[in-house]
């Protein structure tokens, strides 16, 4: 076998899991350098959360972070999360949206593109798979790894044959909520590269506890790439530490030949920046509790959250007993975004209601309408006509009902419009895009009647 490659994801997934998304690019940049001359296989940098974080929190530019850490990692690959047809937000987006976000991702410099799909519909990865691919980029289709009476290893190998077809370059088995255990990971990926013939990357999160033994059998597997994080960033819901991995297959036929002096700078660098954050850890704690419940990193502290508001905390004990249930009503959909957003809300409404589904969120009634994509199993009858009635859901795939969005958007971005990456960010998040554009403009305003009232001084009239 040859060496084992690693995936960093330090400055994507791993703050996206440890530190609500929250770290800014100033605290990148100057570790970029040594990151860049590590040799590892891809850095996740972009994707998921982070595009919706800078706007909404940050005050960045999330093209803006894409091009300046290009720049500063020149050598490296750099890599993205990407939710298929909700490219990074949360719904659908139409078609037009989704192969222009692609091509303008790939410009700014993605190399590789992780594509997912939240009920592992391939119908929603079709057209930016297709887009990646005409890009130029590394297309790697994804398995959203999850159990329940309908998910099995066949499922997951007949899943990742579908999109082997579809064109993948590369599959990625993504386990979310750190569910699989460590012979399951190897009868999977030994599966997958016995039966397709294609790369496979292996992601998952320490949240059980498990993700570290279920890498080392990935590896002995002949699982091509699994994904790590530095270790003063890692653990918990973040990923198993890259030092780890590393030391425990030096000297082996899959020994990853990573410097480990240089890992541990790394990481020395991002124990200082994490104390900036303390505000937003969530600390390193592992949760028996979610081999129960199934919930990925954030959905904890998010029911924790939306009770407190409810002065209702008492009441996660029933609230985590009743996100198994709705799970089932809705034909087991992996707990992933979109997903696992859906199921949560839900199940917090069913308990305060103190009636299940007395009360229904606007994302429940689009998803039993097929409006999400084809749930994984079959939903539960009466749960369905207590939400949508007799209306029949679509069977089409749902992008397909969407008008093209570029033109409405880029008639809203026009007064602020500064790049044509403007038009994508108001497409996926028109209110939250188009406050920091506003507020953009207007600070260039005031910077410009600054340097005036400047020059008026130097050269009066």
């Amino acid at each position: 076998m040859t060496r084992l490659a690693l995936t960093d994801t330090t400055l994507r997934d791993a703050h996206q899991s440890l530190l609500a998304t929250r770290m800014r690019l100033e605290d990148m940049l100057p570790i970029a350098e040594k990151l860049d001359a590590v040799g590892f296989h891809s850095l996740e940098v972009w994707g998921g959360a982070t595009f919706d974080a800078c706007l909404r929190f940050l005050n960045e530019d999330p093209w803006e972070r894409l091009r300046a850490l290009r720049q500063a990692m020149p050598r490296a690959r750099l890599q993205m999360l990407l939710r298929g047809q909700n490219l990074v937000g949360y719904r659908h987006y139409p078609d037009d949206v989704v192969r222009e976000f692609v091509r303008r991702s790939a410009d700014n410099g993605i190399g590789v593109f992780r594509i997912f799909d939240a009920l592992n519909d391939p119908r929603n990865l079709e057209v930016s798979m297709a887009a990646a691919a005409a890009a130029g980029a590394h297309v790697q289709a994804t398995v959203c790894y999850t159990t329940s009476p309908l998910h099995d290893v066949d499922h997951f190998v007949d899943l990742a044959r579908q999109f082997a077809a579809m064109g993948a370059h590369s599959i990625a088995i993504k386990d979310m909520a750190g569910l699989i255990t460590p012979y399951i990971a190897h009868e999977l990926v030994s599966r997958l590269k016995a039966e397709l013939g294609l790369p496979v990357q292996f992601h998952s999160h320490d949240t059980t506890g498990l993700a570290s033994m279920a890498y080392l059998k990935a590896a002995e597997a002949g699982a091509d790439v699994v994904d790590t994080a530095i270790s003063s960033l890692s653990g918990s819901t973040s990923q198993p530490p890259a030092e780890s991995i590393v030391a425990a297959l030096q000297g082996t036929p899959r020994d990853a030949g990573l410097d480990l002096e240089l890992l541990a700078e790394i990481a020395d660098y991002f124990r200082k920046v994490r104390q900036k954050y303390a505000a937003f850890d969530v600390g390193h704690q592992l949760d028996g509790r979610m081999l129960i419940y199934q919930l990925p990193g954030g959905m904890l502290s998010n029911f924790r959250s939306q009770l407190a508001e409810q002065k209702a905390l008492d009441r996660l004990p029933e609230v985590l007993e009743e996100v198994p249930r709705v799970r089932a009503d809705l034909g087991y959909p992996p707990l992933v975004t979109p997903s696992s957003q859906l199921v949560g809300a839900q199940a917090v409404l069913n308990v305060l209601a103190g009636e299940r589904y007395k009360l229904v969120s606007q994302e429940t009634r689009a998803y039993l309408k097929g409006l999400y994509g084809k749930p994984p199993g079959p939903v539960d009858p009466e749960v369905r006509r207590k939400v949508i009635g007799d209306e029949a859901p679509v069977t089409v795939r749902p992008a397909d009902l969407l008008e093209p969005g570029l033109p409405e958007a880029r008639r809203q971005a026009a007064p602020h419009l500064e790049q044509e990456e403007d038009v994508l960010s108001v497409a996926m998040f028109p209110q939250v895009a188009l406050k920091f554009l506003e507020e953009r403009t207007a600070a260039r305003t005031r910077v410009d009647q600054t340097l005036a009232a400047e020059v008026a001084g130097v050269y009066p009239a």
